[in-house]
């Protein structure tokens, strides 16, 4: 299934530095991605939903088939107005302020976006705030056990755009001098943010990408490739997994 219409892949690299590029296109690995979404919320996904950081508006659509009313918000004013046709409501604002009240979403999710914030701690706290108590917030970030920084890295003045291998295994000063503009997590990291919030996770665990570029290319071993990967996050080895993928519950009024 293909939602909205194809875009280059990368059509600022100084935005896509700062900011993270949005899918474009609806392939297998969002589709996967929106069941663990659903699977997740339950109930929730049909009450009020936040897409937090919404891009171009791929989730916002295809959550809002379910959402009894679904809001995006996004810092860059250019995306929103592809994501406006997604959705009742667009907010043009920033993850660390949101402008809505407290106890206000039933289902929040963050997809890829709390890497790219000023403050990823504000913007959780905003995000919990924002729950009402028993909404769940659906986060995908980062994982610093992946082999490949995906976010490209900063080298002699320039940026370079592409999958890196190991800059993420140095050590964290190194790491964040080479991409300085993006943040991986580890499972303690992410916790920290959490740390004193009213919340209980539900679920935590890693997740590997669905590798679309490569099965449209090479669809057997890209296939294979999906399967074993898919097998393999019911291992130990899936702390080498592209994405944490995290379940977490507001217990109780801020």
């Amino acid at each position: 299934m293909t939602t909205g219409n194809p875009k280059p892949y990368v059509r600022d690299l100084d935005k896509a530095a700062l900011r993270g590029e949005p899918s474009y296109v609806w392939r297998d690995g969002q589709e996967r991605r929106l069941g663990l979404i659903l699977d997740a919320a339950g109930e929730r996904a049909g009450g009020t939903v936040l897409v937090d950081g919404c891009g171009v508006g791929m989730y916002l659509h295809r959550l809002g088939e379910y959402a009894g009313h679904i809001v995006g918000l996004d810092i860059e004013f250019e995306r929103l107005q592809e994501a406006k046709t997604c959705a009742e409501q667009v907010v043009n604002a920033v993850g660390e302020a949101l402008p809505f009240s407290e106890s206000a979403f039933d289902l929040v999710l963050s997809h890829e976006v709390l890497e790219h914030v000023q403050d990823d701690r504000a913007t959780i706290r905003e995000i919990v705030r924002s729950l009402k108590p028993g909404g769940r917030l659906v986060l995908f970030c980062p994982n610093r056990g992946y082999p490949f920084e995906t976010h490209g890295f900063y080298w002699q003045g320039g940026y370079h755009f592409g999958n890196i291998p190991m800059i993420n295994y140095l050590p964290r000063a190194w790491r964040d001098r080479l991409a300085p503009h993006v943040r991986v997590y580890t499972r303690r990291d992410l916790a920290g943010l959490f740390a004193g919030l009213p919340v209980r996770y539900i679920q935590r665990t890693i997740v590997f990408g669905a590798y679309d570029n490569i099965i449209a290319r090479l669809p057997r071993l890209g296939k294979a490739l999906r399967s074993v990967l898919v097998w393999l996050e019911k291992t130990p080895l899936r702390r080498l997994g592209l994405s944490h993928f995290w379940v977490v519950e507001k217990t109780a009024a801020d």
